[in-house]
């Protein structure tokens, strides 16, 4: 007979019975009395399966990676938590001893496993942390416990210890019910699955809120691919992030910044079917009458580097199907690919040129736009400069730059350019005006007492907004990245030219040679 014992231990191999599903034994040492269990008791059973399953976590990493500068992937880290607790194990403790009376008596003589059982029991109560069976009479009495280093439950968040009765296993910690929060809303996490983000739990949904990425244009979580990733697309300067759909349902963009119109607010409808968002609506320039103080202006930087334009050339303002017409009878020129917004002409010819600005009508759409013919007469190499209306102060500006600089070339002599050559240099003087109203950071000091309404010319005054600052910086980014041979490379080389030599030792070279000096 074994001598009275303060644990418990199995008599058969764990593994031999697991293998063979054969009958095995808790010997319970209590009393001096052996007490045989079937395998097969229902009890025993939820036991064993509450030992083999054990606390469980599943975390699976989430990635954020882009497939091209405008077509982005994303998808979440989430993750599970498993409850643990004493009370089925209690419970299957409890069904066991309720056999007593039918099955004592019969003592099993195996002593040749009980050292080897006996350390088996304790890894398995050290790794369940298994609290002591109750006894018989149904009073709960407490063995003297065998310290081991993880023998202790320590709550992740409060950092006390957890004692008896439900905690929660995930993110390789153990938490009380109540300690496990959201990062986001801190009210108790109680869903199966979590979000995770930078090692912080969310709720799903308070995940979703803060994280998810919303359509910049529809305003709705943007929807997975087949792959089940979100699958978006953002402008490359404006970041502005939508559905992959809007870019095939008609969804209108502003012909001015390039971004998508959301559909809770209305772009303004220009009457030759240009769409033009607010903000670039309030520094638009819509008449000649307008555009006179931004000429004169474009003509002060001209001659701020010793580069004056003597000869008086008429500056319109043009509707776009007034500069298309214009653009097939002009024999020569180089113009940009899709869209032409302004014109340097040479040939005499007669243009319809807007001469007061246009109203926005119901529905946002431009009306009662007054036009009228302009005949043009050849006196120099240069008879206009077009410009087309409708867009904002430094959009205009810099094109009004860069057919100023054409006029230029042509009235000093410069023949027979290469595309590359004239588009590239005509480009750097776009973008060194540009660059000086940025820095500047005020717009025209010129009143015109000319302009149809006294506000608006309010822009053209004092420092500029922070929306035109961005403007700005967006139509040097236009420029600075065209990939079109001309105006792009063009541009590039132009622009290292200027930086290493000068203007004005580029443009002696020009005038010589034809290329630009490397």
């Amino acid at each position: 007979m074994c001598q009275k014992a303060e644990t418990f231990s199995f008599i058969r191999s764990f593994q031999q019975c697991m293998s063979s599903y054969q009958l095995f034994h808790i010997l319970i040492l209590q009393e001096n009395i052996f007490w045989p269990y079937s395998a097969n008791s229902p009890s025993i059973m939820g036991w064993m399966n509450k030992i083999l399953k054990g606390p469980s976590l599943k975390i699976s990493g989430g990635q954020y990676h882009g497939k091209s500068a405008d077509d982005k992937l994303w998808n979440e880290t989430f993750g599970s938590w498993s409850e643990s607790g004493n009370e089925d194990i209690d419970h299957a403790i409890a069904l066991s001893l309720s056999e007593e009376e039918q099955e004592k008596g019969k003592v099993i003589d195996n002593k040749s496993y009980a050292e080897e059982d006996e350390q088996l029991a304790r890894a398995l109560q050290e790794s369940l942390n298994v609290d002591s069976p109750p006894r018989s009479n149904g009073q709960t009495d407490q063995p003297p416990q065998v310290l081991f280093p993880s023998g202790f439950r320590i709550c992740a968040g409060c950092k006390n210890e957890i004692g008896h009765g439900r905690y929660l296993s995930c993110m390789g910690s153990l938490w009380h019910p109540d300690c496990f929060r959201c990062h986001a809303c801190n009210q108790p996490i109680s869903d199966y699955e979590f979000s995770m983000y930078e090692n912080f739990p969310y709720h799903k949904s308070c995940y979703r809120e803060l994280y998810y990425p919303k359509c910049d244009v529809c305003k709705h979580y943007i929807p997975t691919n087949r792959s089940g990733l979100v699958e978006y697309r953002a402008h490359p300067f404006w970041l502005q992030k939508y559905c992959p759909s809007h870019e095939l349902d008609g969804t209108p963009r502003c012909c001015s910044c390039e971004r998508m119109e959301p559909r809770d607010t209305k772009y303004v409808t220009l009457d030759d079917g240009r769409k033009l968002c607010l903000e670039c609506l309030n520094s638009a320039i819509m008449d000649n009458n307008e555009c006179q103080p931004l000429y004169l202006d474009i003509k002060e930087f001209y001659e701020g580097l010793n580069m004056k334009v003597e000869q008086q050339i008429p500056l319109l303002l043009v509707e776009r199907q007034a500069l298309n017409e214009a653009m097939e009878g002009e024999k020569n020129g180089h113009h940009h690919i899709p869209e032409t917004r302004g014109l340097c002409l040479s040939e005499e010819q007669t243009v319809s040129t807007i001469l007061q600005r246009p109203i926005i009508g119901p529905g946002n759409r431009i009306i009662d736009m007054l036009t009228g013919p302009y005949r043009l007469i050849r006196r120099c190499d240069v008879t206009a400069i077009l410009v087309l209306y409708g867009l904002p102060r430094l959009l205009t500006g810099s094109i009004l730059a860069h057919e100023m600089m054409h006029a230029w070339l042509r009235l000093k002599g410069y023949r027979a350019l290469s595309p590359q050559v004239e588009e590239g240099i005509c480009q750097v003087l776009a973008h060194m005006w540009l660059e000086s109203e940025i820095i500047s950071g005020t717009g025209s000091n010129i009143a015109s007492s000319s302009s149809s309404s006294s506000s608006s010319n309010s822009y053209k005054k004092g420092p500029r907004s922070k929306f035109e600052r961005k403007l700005g910086e967006f139509f040097k980014h236009q420029i600075e990245s065209d990939s079109s041979s001309a105006y792009g490379d063009g541009f590039r080389a132009g622009n290292r030219a200027v930086l290493r030599y000068g203007l004005r030792s580029t443009l002696d070279h020009i005038g010589f040679t034809g290329i630009f000096p490397y």
